[in-house]
């Protein structure tokens, strides 16, 4: 496939937001015969946090991001739009330390937050920029595991706290999906137990906003075989998307190995092609040990970045990142936090968008 006839194809299906709401992957599987040999494929979307208390992954930018006014979330989104993100997706409605972030009777709310409604202010901007949210379904009860997912009790919570989402905010015409923020692993296959519970709020999550998707990000893909038999879990999993952790910020892969993971997952993916292939790119490093409660994100360098979209573009639909906010920064943005590397990394990548997707920047 010629490389500017493919971008230009690329930016002309960008612009049709018709085509992009009926099917989010459309934008690669138009292109999916010259799949292999198509460039570098720009981010499309992102994690997005309001608070996260249970660690000092965010130490950075926690502390500004509970301070933000109604105008700076607003901006968040609106800076992640100028840059081509057509998708967001929210980590959590309630904290692990279990503070809302929205009025609920089921927890109480995070006082330390300046602005009173977060989430409705972000869903606002993205109405009015055209992106698409993932509206998280908790972490009501902390994080899940194979055995509190079997729970009837907490399954039930758990709904109740998505029939008050919904209830608040599916109004929003960017309201697009139902994140399932209790990642799993593959081992290097689902468990039955997370499958029977993404099946379950699957089913709820499409009775609440009918017509919506379901997205889950599970971790593991350095273990992955991609297998007839993980092809058969696939087909058994009620998720329309799975945004894999590329785990190189995890330093559980290099980005030459997350190439050859992702290939494998691609080849289950084609067996079973109404679930999704994306990625989640992780974009940072780590200031302090890694995974402990004194380490920190921090922004990777973008050559690093660069060699893992490179990796993956050849077999996934949409990559995702972990995250704009915080790591990847507009300098002197109304929404700007994180890490001082945050804004070099925001020029950095800019720079090669400007040089490859124009069409993206605004």
């Amino acid at each position: 496939m010629n490389d500017d006839i493919s971008r230009r194809g690329f930016a002309k299906l960008v612009g049709t937001g018709a085509a992009v709401a009926a099917m989010p992957w459309a934008l690669t599987r138009a292109a999916e015969a010259g799949r292999l040999e198509a460039k570098t494929k720009p981010i499309l979307g992102s994690w997005i946090s309001i608070l996260r208390s249970e660690c000092r992954h965010h130490h950075y930018w926690n502390d500004v991001c509970a301070k933000f006014s109604r105008e700076q979330w607003e901006s968040l989104v609106k800076e992640a739009a100028d840059i081509g993100m057509q998708y967001l997706v929210l980590l959590g409605t309630v904290d692990v330390g279990q503070k809302a972030f929205f009025d609920t009777p089921l927890a109480p709310k995070a006082k330390d937050l300046a602005c009173e409604n977060p989430i409705e202010a972000m869903l606002s901007a993205a109405d009015q920029c055209g992106v698409k949210f993932f509206i998280s379904t908790g972490f009501y009860g902390g994080w899940l595991n194979d055995k509190t997912m079997a729970d009837a009790t907490i399954a039930k919570v758990r709904f109740t706290l998505m029939a008050q989402l919904a209830e608040k905010y599916a109004h929003h015409r960017s309201f697009y999906g139902w994140y399932l923020p209790d990642e799993t692993g593959l081992n290097p296959y689902f468990s039955n137990e997370f499958i029977e519970w993404v099946n379950r709020c699957g089913r709820e999550g499409r009775r609440l906003t009918p017509g919506s998707k379901i997205l889950i990000a599970p971790y593991g893909a350095n273990i992955a075989v991609g297998d007839d038999k993980y092809a058969k879990q696939l087909e058994r999993l009620d998720a329309d998307i799975i945004a894999y952790q590329d785990e190189v910020g995890q330093r559980r892969m290099t980005a030459q190995q997350s190439a050859r993971a992702f290939e494998k997952l691609r080849r289950a993916h084609d067996k079973v092609p109404q679930r999704a292939l994306w990625a989640d790119v992780e974009v940072f490093d780590w200031d302090g040990p890694l995974n402990s409660p004194d380490g920190a994100l921090i922004p990777a360098p973008f050559a690093r970045i660069k060699q893992q979209l490179e990796a993956v573009s050849p077999f996934v639909d949409v990559i995702t990142i972990y995250q704009y906010q915080g790591l990847l920064s507009r300098p002197g943005g109304k929404a700007h936090c994180g890490h001082p590397g945050a804004a070099k990394l925001y020029v950095d990548y800019v720079n090669w968008l400007k040089s490859e997707y124009p069409e993206l920047v605004k």
